[in-house]
């Protein structure tokens, strides 16, 4: 499964940038986060609580951040399991452009699903998929614009 999208942010670059690294950031924004725990320079572990269609379950896991296009681009790559419910794998390319003091963020994000969850229905996994992802992104767009003006 792929997504795309792009939002603007009423940020510079950099704040934006940063905001992406931010841990106290990154779980406010994520659905049904209960924890998220840097455990390296460029590493977290997650532990999630998600109802996708009739199935709900708690997935614990890591994602692993590449900054090294920053601050013009980073991607990030993780895994997670949801025990009975099944597993999810997958990674995402996020670019970044200033234009007039505000920054545009687009990505490309891929994941694979098995299990339970993969048994759903591709249609029902992309569209929860894509309102999660849209989620985060309205989120993390409102949070960096708060901070920008306080």
């Amino acid at each position: 499964m792929e997504l795309t999208d792009e939002i603007r942010i009423a940020a510079p670059k950099h704040v934006v940038y940063a905001a992406l690294q931010d841990p106290d950031v990154l779980r406010r924004c994520i659905p049904g986060c209960e924890e998220l725990t840097k455990t390296d320079d460029n590493a977290y572990e997650a532990a999630i609580v998600l109802k996708i269609g009739p199935v709900k379950a708690r997935f614990s896991g890591n994602v692993v951040l590449d900054t090294t296009g920053g601050p013009d681009a980073m991607s990030l790559s993780g895994q997670g399991n949801g025990g009975a419910a099944g597993h999810a794998k997958g990674g995402a390319d996020v670019t970044l452009e200033e234009v007039d003091g505000e920054t545009i963020l687009r990505y490309e994000a891929k994941a694979d699903i098995g299990g339970k969850l993969a048994q759903l229905g591709s249609r029902l996994i992309k569209g929860t998929a894509t309102k999660l992802a849209g989620m985060f992104f309205k989120s993390f767009g409102e949070i960096v614009e708060e901070a920008r003006a306080a």
